[in-house]
């Protein structure tokens, strides 16, 4: 494998990608804040499958400030450059995009930012103000700088994803969004860069959240009640897990109408608190589905 070529800067950016439309070929863009494992390493497997040998792909390793609130954890955010940069190469990424805070932001705060709108006021919006509001803005300042044709991007963060698609419909950006699925541990938890925070005794209670997932998927035959009560039952197994939310919504993450058709494709969505580490996790599921 060839190392990827590093950009710290907008003019190195600049001047790899003009090299690289020259080339001909698609772009796909990977973003992410780095401290990457397996599941950010299925998200360039999938750019590169898009864009094929003959186009790029373009990662980028950034720990954006904007989308980190009061209390939350940017300064301990885990910063592993040297491990990231190995990654790419082993996933042959072409183009790394690294820049440092001033690069992104070079007046400090933008002062045009995007409202996420009401998406952007429920679940991880609720407990995250302006979480959403500083995510988009950094999408859309990297989707300014890179100009994929397409970008990758987890279904683990679920609401992100559907933020990132509403954005791109609204602002007509030109651009696929492509929706990868979730990358899980051998026991089923959701891989995250925030799994490496938790203590041993933490990870195994951390497990719970997923298999509330997989139990609900499994009860979601017999409807929404008997999926979210089949959830809380495996929740209230852990000792140590904090609730912040467990919902069922449409696969859009609208309201599900009152009566439910057999065969409604719908999503069941956790987030919680295992001591000091907050994780979240998602899940599609099929109501009434044989």
């Amino acid at each position: 494998m060839t190392a990827p070529t590093v950009a710290s800067t907008r003019a190195e950016l600049a001047a790899l990608l003009a090299d690289a439309r020259l080339a001909g070929g698609r772009v796909g863009f990977v973003p992410t804040m780095g401290a990457l494992h397996e599941g950010h390493a299925s998200l360039m497997a999938v750019a590169r499958d898009h864009v094929g040998a003959g186009g790029k792909v373009v990662l980028s390793i950034f720990v954006n400030p904007l989308q980190f609130g009061a209390g939350e954890d940017l300064d301990r955010y885990p910063r592993t450059l040297e491990a990231d940069l190995l990654v790419a190469e082993k996933e042959g990424v072409d183009i790394v995009f690294a820049p440092s805070v001033e690069e992104v932001y070079p007046g400090g705060d933008p002062m045009v930012t995007l409202d996420p709108g009401p998406l952007g006021t429920v679940l991880e919006g609720r407990t995250r103000p302006g979480h959403f509001a500083g995510m988009l803005i950094v999408v859309a300042k990297l989707f300014g700088l890179v100009r994929p044709d397409l970008a990758v991007f987890g279904q683990k963060d679920y609401q992100q994803l559907a933020l990132i698609r509403r954005m791109v419909d609204d602002l007509c950006l030109g651009i696929d969004v492509v929706g990868a699925p979730t990358q899980r541990e051998h026991d089923g938890l959701a891989l995250s860069s925030r799994n490496r925070y938790l203590a041993p005794e933490e990870r195994l209670e951390a497990v719970h959240l997923s298999r509330a997932l997989f139990a609900a998927r499994e009860k979601a035959r017999f409807g929404v009640h008997a999926a979210l009560d089949a959830a809380r039952a495996e929740l209230r197994r852990a000792k140590t897990v904090d609730l912040d939310y467990l919902v069922m919504t449409a696969a859009d993450l609208g309201d599900l109408p009152e009566q439910v058709p057999a065969g409604t494709e719908a999503r069941i969505l956790v987030a919680a608190r295992v001591g000091a580490t907050r994780l979240i996790d998602n899940m599609s599921l099929t109501i009434g589905a044989k």
